[in-house]
């Protein structure tokens, strides 16, 4: 029955979205350009280098020597192998979905146990830096304090999420954990250069074929991230136009007023829940007295992912055997510690550098802020012609590898 149910409700939410898309073609059309310019310009160019990067590193055996290394430092903190630190690094690095794609590699490469590959899940899907002072700091905000702020929020609550999600499934894990320490008889130096050494001796392909697979796995996994900004776009686009987020906009603002938040920012708010940019820009656009409730909203969506990454993560999840859910819990738990930690920092990270009228953020951050903005923009600019170039890439590939098979 409850799969009859499912059926039923699966096929009906179709045949409403296709009667809107006849309804209103154009602004779905609009809706469709605005995510593909968004996936053309920023996101593919910005994240395709990290993905053939990580497919590369997993190949030539560099993750397996991190593994080793920091094993005494994911295990005590994460409860995970020491080769999830390479997913947290990228991760954090290159900004979601990156997490999810290098714990699927990893889980593929039996480097994980399915447990561990879904503790590694649910706190390597960052925000990118490039995205929080760049896009939102100071495109939508104009103002680079507020990036050490959110930034601060973020990856500190994202921590705190991978310490509490090394509980997850505690007694069922203990076993892996044994049969690793085992292994360590040797210099944790000497024992990571063998493994490294080793995981690249059982790489068969050479190294022409290591790379084409390397770019094109990558552009796979960005196509189809294309493919749910496009689609997400113009969800919102079309619950806005039947007045949907309006009404379920007033039941959170019901939820605001009881937090004291200003109801104003309920439909924003919403917005954000499906798509972290537009969110954050309606957010950034509403005139309020205090910044305090923008900031602890912002820093929730950037924690919770938006349901357009969580539908990109879930497709990346659902070829291997990593289940979807814990991800889903620790995203509520990393916007929720990421808004207290907001509110908590807001003070001594902000409001007293403002009033301090010295500089607005840290000596380091100063001269990143400006390099990262300038980073994004350029981005905008050369992102479509690198987007094509690889796509083209990745047609001849395929090309020649469809004429080999053949």
């Amino acid at each position: 029955m409850n799969s009859f149910l499912k059926t039923i409700l699966l096929s009906g939410v179709t045949i409403c979205l296709t009667i809107l898309l006849i309804q209103f073609p154009d602004e779905a059309l609009a809706a469709s350009i605005r995510g593909l310019k968004m996936w053309a310009e920023v996101v593919f160019p910005s994240l395709l280098p990290f993905f053939i990067t990580a497919e590369l590193l997993l190949a030539f055996g560099v993750v397996k020597f991190l593994g080793v290394l920091f094993e005494p430092i994911m295990r005590p903190l994460f409860n995970v192998p020491g080769a999830g630190s390479f997913g947290w690094m990228m991760g954090m690095a290159s900004g979601y979905p990156t997490g999810a794609k290098i714990a699927a590699r990893l889980r593929e490469e039996k480097q994980l146990t399915k447990i561990e590959a879904e503790r590694l899940v649910s706190f390597t899907n960052n925000s990118s830096p490039l995205f929080i002072f760049g896009a939102i700091s100071v495109g939508l905000f104009h103002n680079a304090a507020l990036g050490v702020l959110l930034a601060v929020s973020h990856y500190v609550s994202n921590m705190f999420v991978g310490i509490l999600m090394r509980f997850y499934k505690l007694r069922e894990s203990k076993k892996d954990i044994v049969k690793y320490e085992k292994k360590h008889n040797s210099p944790i130096f000497i024992h990571a250069l063998k493994q490294m050494h080793e995981t690249r001796m059982k790489e068969s392909r050479p190294l022409g074929e290591v790379l084409g697979d390397a770019v094109l796995q990558s552009i796979k996994t960005l196509v189809m991230v294309g493919g749910f900004i496009i689609l997400f776009s113009v969800v919102v686009q079309l619950l806005h136009l039947v007045n949907i987020s309006v009404w379920i906009s007033k039941i959170i603002e019901v939820i605001f007023h009881l937090l004291g938040i200003p109801t104003a920012l309920g439909l924003p708010f919403f917005s954000g829940l499906f798509e972290i940019t537009l969110g954050a820009t309606l957010i950034s656009n509403i005139e309020i007295n205090s910044l305090l409730p923008k900031l602890i909203l912002v820093s929730f969506i950037l924690g919770f992912n938006g349901f357009s990454i969580q539908a990109q993560v879930a497709s990346i999840l659902a070829k291997t055997d990593i289940r979807f859910t814990p991800y889903l819990f620790a995203r509520f738990l990393h916007g929720i510690i990421a808004s207290v930690l907001t509110i908590i920092l807001y003070k001594p990270l902000y409001l007293n550098r403002m009033t301090e009228g010295t500089v607005e953020v840290p000596a380091i951050t100063d001269s990143s802020v400006p390099l990262i903005n300038q980073l994004y923009m350029y981005l905008t600019t050369i992102g479509p012609w690198i987007t094509l170039l690889f796509l083209s890439i990745s047609s001849i590939i395929l090309y020649q590898k469809s004429k080999r098979d053949g």
